[in-house]
């Protein structure tokens, strides 16, 4: 898994599997919110999403009212989120 930063736009490439890649995602994100209250996170060709990144992105959105948009690239990880009930929450459409 790869991250590359813009401003407040977080692009992922590679499949999100690990607790390490977790580790990642949340430096990642805590230091992009420290200057951004709104946050855009291209998810660009994982099939998955681990529950801990879920879990933190629900806490940021509910409870740290950070705006997330996602753009998803795979349809089967838009479909889970979509099953999940997670599709409004984040914001999440098809990149």
């Amino acid at each position: 898994m790869e991250i590359t930063i813009s401003s407040n736009n977080i692009i992922i490439n590679g499949n999100i599997k690990s607790v390490n890649d977790f580790q990642e995602i949340k430096k990642t994100i805590d230091e992009t919110i420290t200057e951004h209250q709104s946050i855009i996170i291209n998810i660009v060709d994982s099939l998955s999403i681990t529950s801990s990144v879920i879990g933190y992105l629900n806490k940021l959105v509910l409870k740290d009212n950070i705006n997330i948009q996602m753009k998803i690239g795979n349809s089967q990880l838009l479909k889970l989120l979509d099953d999940l009930n997670l599709t409004s929450t984040f914001h999440a459409k098809k990149a």
